[in-house]
């Protein structure tokens, strides 16, 4: 009887462990899905961010996200603000796409491209978009994000300083600016999207204001401080509140951050940018190296590895499909993708790195390897000394290395061909199209119409007004 009792309490036993096991291999199975936080600053180039060598700025936080995870020397997207996030977004050369300028990327559709959320979404994800939608079409919602909160065109951060007053859309809803600062509010739209879906695995595009101008005093600027640096300061102090949230709602460890620029900095602000006292080659809307060479950092704890810096190349078309790697989600099949997964260099892995990245705006294009660049012209570059200096090489035929990367290079152009496919219907430089004539100024001509003379000059201030407010969002939107 003894016997029969212990030989049932063994059975019983191993019963309950094989149980216990299986309900635990259950739990791993179902593991929550990681979150995923694009963040998109605006006008950032390299020469902007202390981490990769800025003599001018500093940005701690950000400098610790590269430390503890991954920065890419290398990574490279469109040198203007609509065709590159249309770049990102799809995962798909404009060429393809038609984003080649910036009013052309107006015309994307949601019947024909398939965006990154919407990706992400098949996984089960909740999706949002927080910050500037920029040159793209309708509204987020259109194109598969759940919840947003946007801007219209580039650079808002007071209403005080803009000729009338701002209007920010939430989920569809227009709302008043007023006196509040755009870069905080859109922090409070986070923290709240955080929160709520906090149980959910969720794809957050956090496209900030900084550093689009015009540029503008932060809450912590002090008068005669440097605006400039001032922004990139609490730019890197937005950084550093995401990561306090994610911290606070213990979603850190399963939270994967990528984080770059949507084109080199801009304008007058490329002076400043030098890399250990060397000026820079290319700013915003150049086909020049740091035209499109950005800042590009992965952050994902006990994940990624820390102390990482890569010389991969990465195409901001990449974006879309690792994301989807990290997702494990399908990637859309009914058009051409162009970029590929770097998850496993992200992880210190080799993976399948591309030997090539491509880049285009307007009527021009380039594509570049390690060493070499060649543009649609012919052209070819020795990017040796990059990014600092992009030497012509003008006799390829009696360099054998040249020749062999002109070759290599010119058939990677062949089969792309962008040539065949949409190209640009404008003056060829990727910004807002203007096609009427201008006068010394730089003011519109328009004929005159033989108006008495009082009425002439009523309508002369008339222009100049509807002129001051045109120029101010044409700059908004660049």
């Amino acid at each position: 009887m003894k016997k029969t009792i212990l030989k049932f309490l063994i059975l019983a036993s191993i019963i309950l462990l094989n149980t216990t096991t299986s309900l635990f291999a259950q739990k791993k199975v179902v593991k929550k899905k990681p979150n995923i936080i694009y963040i998109l600053a605006d006008d950032l180039g390299i020469g902007d961010v202390s981490c990769y060598g800025s003599d001018s700025n500093k940005t701690p936080i950000i400098d610790k996200l590269a430390k503890e995870g991954i920065r890419f020397n290398h990574g490279y997207t469109a040198p203007l603000c609509g065709p590159s996030r249309s770049l990102i977004l799809t995962g798909r050369y404009a060429f393809r796409t038609g984003a080649v300028n910036q009013d052309m990327c107006g015309n994307l559709k949601p019947a024909d491209e398939t965006l990154i959320p919407s990706v992400l979404k098949t996984e089960g994800y909740v999706t949002s978009m927080i910050g500037k939608w920029g040159q793209l079409p309708l509204q987020p919602s259109d194109f598969g994000f759940d919840d947003y909160m946007r801007f219209k065109g580039s650079g808002v951060y007071w209403s005080k300083d803009k000729s009338k007053a701002e209007i920010y859309t939430v989920n569809g809803v227009d709302k008043p600016l007023g006196d509040d600062y755009m870069p905080d509010l859109m922090h409070h739209h986070m923290v709240n999207f955080l929160a709520t879906n906090k149980e959910k695995p969720f794809f957050l595009y956090y496209s900030l204001v900084e550093v689009h101008g015009k540029i503008q005093p932060t809450p912590l600027s002090k008068p005669g401080s440097d605006l400039y640096a001032d922004n990139i300061e609490y730019m890197d102090l937005t950084v550093g509140k995401l990561l306090h949230t994610l911290d606070s709602l213990k979603l850190r460890d399963n939270t994967l951050i990528v984080f770059m620029g949507d084109n080199g900095t801009a304008g007058p602000y490329a002076i400043r940018g030098t890399i250990g006292g060397k000026a820079l080659s290319g700013k915003k809307g150049s086909m020049l190296e740091c035209g499109g060479l950005v800042p590009t950092i992965a952050n994902w704890p006990k994940v990624i590895p820390p102390n990482q810096v890569s010389n991969t190349l990465i195409d901001a078309s990449d974006i879309l499909p690792t994301l989807a790697d990290v997702a494990g989600a399908k990637l859309p099949t009914k058009n051409v993708l162009d970029g590929r997964s770097f998850l496993p260099q992200m992880l210190g892995k080799k993976g399948n790195p591309r030997e090539w990245i491509f880049c285009e705006l307007g009527n021009k294009w380039y594509v570049r390897d390690a060493k070499w660049k060649l543009n649609r012209e012919g052209e070819l570059f020795d990017m040796t000394n990059s990014p600092f200096e992009e030497i012509l090489v003008k006799d390829v035929e009696n360099n054998a290395a040249a020749k062999e990367a002109k070759t290599r290079l010119q058939a990677v152009l062949d089969t792309l061909n962008p040539a065949a496919g949409i190209v640009d219907n404008s003056d060829g430089s990727g910004r807002h199209a203007n096609k009427k004539k201008k006068n010394a100024d730089g003011e519109k001509i328009k004929k005159d119409k033989g108006e008495k003379p009082e009425k002439q000059e009523k309508k002369e201030k008339k222009e100049k007004k509807e002129r001051k407010e045109k120029k101010e969002t044409e700059e908004k939107e660049d």
